[in-house]
C-alpha cells in the first residue's frame, strides 16, 4: 500500500442508502492520485455498496470493521474472512478499541482473527493503544508491545503477509482529545523498532496509522510527523465532505 494511508472508519454509521450517497459524492470528487491508499471501512451491510463503488478506482479499498476467526459455522451475527473477501473487502480492521473494551475482545482472539484474515488473504491492519489509567501509570509503551507481539503470535509467515498497524490511544478516540504529533511519533517509533526485531527490514514496509480524534484540522500536521505512515478516522469519515478533506490531506 501506497503512503500515506488514509482509512475511514464509519463505525455503526451509513446503512446502504446513505453509503451509496456517500460513496457518489466522494467518487465523484476526490481525483485520481497514485501516492496514497484510501481505505473505506463501513459496516458490513454496507460492504458491497462501497466495494461496488470503487471498483473501478486504483487506490482505494473496501474493508470490514470485523470478523470471526472460524471460516464458517454456527456464530449467529458474525460474519468470516473467506465471506468478506467474496463481499469485496481487500482489508480487515482487527482489535479497535472499541472491539476490546466495548465487547471484551482480547489480544487472544485478537491473534486468531489475524491469523484468519491472513489466510484468507486479506490484509488486516491491527490496532493497539492504551487507556488514560495505562498512559498515567507509565504502562504504554509496554501495553503496546504486549498487544502487538500477541497480536501477530499466531500468523505465519509475516514477511509475507500484507498488514498495518494503527496506534489508537483510547483515551482519544471518540474524545476530542489527540495525541500530540510528538507523543503519536514516539509510540510509532516504539512499535517500529518492535516490528524490526520480529521481522527484520520488511518492518520498514510496514505502514503505522495514528488515530484518536483525527479531523480535517489536524490530519496535516498528524501526517508531517516522523513515523505517522497515515490516518483511522472515525467520526470525521463518516461526512463525505469532511473526509474528502483529510483523503487528501498533506
Amino acid at each position: 500500500m501506497k503512503r500515506p494511508v488514509l482509512a475511514a472508519n464509519w463505525k455503526m454509521n451509513n446503512g446502504p442508502t446513505a453509503a451509496k450517497a456517500f460513496m457518489d459524492a466522494f467518487v465523484s470528487s476526490y481525483p485520481a492520485r497514485d501516492d496514497r491508499t484510501i481505505i473505506i471501512f463501513p459496516s458490513a451491510l454496507s460492504l458491497s455498496v462501497v466495494a461496488a463503488a470503487i471498483k473501478n478506482r486504483p487506490g482505494l479499498l473496501a474493508g470490514v470493521q470485523n470478523i470471526h476467526w472460524a471460516e464458517k459455522g454456527a456464530f449467529t451475527g458474525e460474519i468470516s474472512a473467506p465471506m468478506a473477501r467474496d463481499a469485496g473487502a481487500s482489508v480487515v480492521l482487527v482489535g479497535h478499541s472499541e472491539r476490546r473494551h466495548v465487547f471484551g475482545e482480547t489480544d487472544a482472539q485478537c491473534a486468531k482473527k489475524c491469523a484468519a484474515a491472513a489466510k484468507a488473504q486479506l490484509a488486516f491492519m491491527l490496532c493497539v493503544g492504551e487507556t488514560i489509567q495505562q498512559r498515567e501509570a507509565g504502562e504504554t509503551e509496554s501495553l503496546v508491545i504486549r498487544q502487538l507481539r500477541e497480536g501477530l503470535s499466531q500468523t505465519p509467515n509475516l514477511i509475507s503477509t500484507e498488514f498495518l498497524l494503527a496506534y489508537e490511544p483510547v483515551w482519544a478516540i471518540g474524545t476530542g482529545l489527540t495525541a500530540s504529533a510528538a507523543d503519536a511519533s514516539a509510540i510509532h517509533t516504539v512499535l517500529r523498532a518492535e516490528l524490526r526485531d520480529m521481522i527484520g527490514t520488511r518492518a520498514d514496509a510496514i505502514p503505522i496509522l495514528y488515530g484518536g480524534s483525527v479531523n480535517a484540522g489536524n490530519a496535516a500536521d498528524l501526517l508531517a510527523a516522523d513515523e505517522i505512515d497515515g490516518l483511522l478516522v472515525g467520526g470525521a469519515s463518516v461526512e463525505a465532505s469532511s473526509w474528502l478533506t483529510i483523503a487528501q490531506a498533506g
